[in-house]
Order: structure tokens, then C-alpha cells, then sequence
């Protein structure tokens, strides 16, 4: 990988490495645009297959926190952490204490928070060596866990998307498929049974399957043909990429809205060939930007009625990106990247002036 090529072609600023031979860490910050403010977004352990897929993940997602900020109406840009490695072995307080200090380093421009495989307690210790962090329980103005606010956030999103589509926002005895029963796509289950609508669920562990069918009834689906079910909506909430040339041929849903992270293995040809198939897709960083709404909350004094309601704004931005790409005939996709990089611009000619 050229990687100052790769900085450059979607106009990153700052790419950190951060390795700690002693308590075995190797970790990427990735900075991507600061115009609105501070980068904000979670940090993500992963067991990469190498540092280049590393580095492609943390590059992707920074830039997709960049307009998932912009888009909420949020004073921050985009940023995103990543740490390579089998948490199941390498996690202790040291090891977070030394990520702490890395992040710390970068003086306020990166601010980090819970992803996957990082959880609430993780954060915590992160919390330790530096204050530039949010998502944690050992504050005044933490608030925890954001994936309750996440789910919330697809689960209105979900309901924009089935207005639009279907007529309604109604999700009674609408099948929904969700992939992924992590702390998102549980919450986001609890959702829709109280919606009562009729989901099926797929994900790696066997265990987690087994509570949801017993705690909510749900229908259990392999992982490898979740995507295929025959459903109204198909919701990923596992990693990216599953919407490729592999898996868009054989979709039956007619809305894909889900809590996932780039989802489109490639944002352009992807959300093409989804549209030829005439299927709605919400765009990925609209739809799951609850969790960031919410954690952003905590920067100016936490207050979980404000975050709750600012979340369910959700609804209405996803609908006003729907009616804008009908009546200009672009993609869902297209007509958010124009509007986060609008106010973005916007804001650049603000400071010049």
C-alpha cells in the first residue's frame, strides 16, 4: 500500500502508529477532517489479517465519521482507532493505559470511544491516561455504553426507510433480517419485537443466537445466508463490506438499513447495483449515528433526554435524504455525501473569511 497515496486521495490529515513492544500494542489513529471540529469515533480491536487491511479499515471509517458528524448537525470531524490484535489475550490495564497515552498525545485533536471488541469497562481504563474520551462510566458526564443509542437511531432509521418505501413507518409483521447480535443488534431486536415484527437473526456465536430465539422468539438464520433471506428488510449490523457482487445478487429485501459501518464493499458500483434492483438503501453513517450523537452529548454536559431526541432526528434526516435523491435523481448515498461535504465547505470558506 502507498499509504501517502491513500492519505491523500480522500483528504485525510494525520495517520499515528502506535506501537508498545512491552505491553504488545499496535494501534492506527486516523484522523480524517477536523474543519467542524475535534475528530470523534470509536476504536476497534481486530484481529487484521495484516497492517494493510488495518490501515484501509481505520482510513474507511475515519472518513465516514467525518460525514456521519457533519450530517448530525455536530461541532466535530472524523476520526477513528484501530487496534490490531486477539483482544481475548492482549487486553489488561496497562495495555489500555499505553493506548491511553497515545491518544493523549495528540492533544484533543482525536477523541476516542467504544467499537467493536471495546467495551464500556476498556474504556474506562483508556479513560486513566488521558480525557479525551467519551463512552465511559468513570465521569460525572460519561454516559456509557452508546450502542443503546446506535440501535435507537437504525430502529427510526429503519422506520424512514419503510415510510418512504412501503407507505408506512409501520414495522408490524414486517420481516426484518438482522445480521449480527452483538450489543447494537440486540438492542436493536428488542426494538422491533416490541414493534412486533417478525425478525430472523444471524451471527458468529451460537450462544448469543440461542438467547435471542429464547428471550424474543426470533427465527435463527446461518451467518452465510442471513443476507439472502426472504425479507421486507435486511439489517446489517456485524462489520462492512457485506453489500458486494457476491451478496447484492442474492437479496430479496427492498430496504437494506442497518447499524454497520460501510457497508458497501465499494460506495459507488455497490449502491448502483442495489438501486438497479430497486432497493433502498440507507446510508450507513446517517442511519447509525446515534451512538456518536450520543456520546457527543457528553462534551458539553450529558443530558440523556437531549440525546434520546437529537437520536430520533434520525428519522427525519434519512426522509429529507430519500425525497432529495428522488427529486434529483441521485443515489441515497450520493445525495448525503453532498450534503455533509456542503456543510463542510461551508464552513472552510467561514474560517477564511
Amino acid at each position: 500500500m502507498n499509504i501517502l497515496h491513500s492519505i491523500s486521495q480522500h483528504g485525510h490529515e494525520q495517520l499515528v502508529f502506535c506501537n508498545d513492544k512491552k505491553n504488545g500494542l499496535k494501534a492506527v489513529i486516523a484522523i480524517h477532517d477536523t474543519t467542524l471540529g475535534p475528530s470523534l469515533g470509536g476504536c476497534r480491536f481486530w484481529d487484521y489479517k495484516d497492517e494493510n487491511e488495518a490501515i484501509l479499515d481505520v482510513l474507511r471509517l475515519s472518513r465516514g465519521m467525518t460525514y456521519k458528524a457533519a450530517i448530525a448537525g455536530l461541532n466535530l470531524g472524523g476520526g477513528k482507532s484501530v487496534i490490531i490484535g486477539q483482544p481475548e489475550k492482549l487486553k489488561s490495564r496497562k495495555f489500555f493505559h499505553s493506548f491511553g497515552k497515545y491518544v493523549d498525545s495528540l492533544a484533543g485533536r482525536y477523541i476516542t470511544a467504544e467499537d467493536v471488541n471495546i467495551r464500556v469497562e476498556d474504556i474506562n481504563m483508556v479513560a486513566e491516561k488521558t480525557s479525551h474520551v467519551v463512552g465511559v462510566t468513570n465521569s460525572p458526564n460519561g454516559s456509557g455504553d452508546p450502542s443503546p443509542f446506535t440501535a435507537l437511531g437504525v430502529f427510526w432509521g429503519i422506520k424512514a426507510a419503510a415510510k418512504h418505501k412501503f407507505g408506512t413507518e409501520s414495522l408490524e409483521n414486517l420481516k426484518i433480517a438482522v445480521q449480527g447480535c452483538g450489543a447494537v443488534g440486540q438492542n436493536l431486536i428488542n426494538l422491533l419485537h416490541h414493534e412486533k415484527a417478525k425478525v430472523c437473526v444471524a451471527d458468529l456465536s451460537e450462544d448469543t443466537t440461542r438467547k435471542m430465539k429464547d428471550r424474543y422468539g426470533v427465527q435463527v438464520v446461518s451467518i452465510d445466508k442471513i443476507h439472502a433471506t426472504d425479507c421486507d428488510i435486511f439489517a446489517p449490523c456485524a462489520l462492512g463490506g457485506i453489500l458486494n457482487s457476491n451478496t447484492i445478487p442474492e437479496i430479496k429485501a427492498k430496504i437494506i438499513a442497518g447499524g454497520a459501518n460501510n457497508q458497501l464493499l465499494d460506495e459507488k458500483l455497490h449502491a448502483i447495483a442495489l438501486n438497479k434492483r430497486n432497493i433502498l438503501f440507507a446510508p450507513d453513517y446517517v442511519i447509525n449515528a446515534g451512538g456518536l450523537i450520543n456520546v457527543a452529548n457528553e462534551l458539553g454536559g450529558y443530558n440523556k433526554d437531549k440525546a434520546t431526541k437529537d437520536t430520533i432526528k434520525i428519522y427525519e434526516t434519512l426522509q429529507s435524504i430519500f425525497a432529495t435523491a428522488e427529486k434529483k435523481s441521485l443515489l441515497p448515498f450520493e445525495a448525503s455525501n453532498l450534503l455533509a461535504e456542503k456543510i463542510i465547505t461551508e464552513k472552510k470558506k467561514e474560517k477564511q473569511n
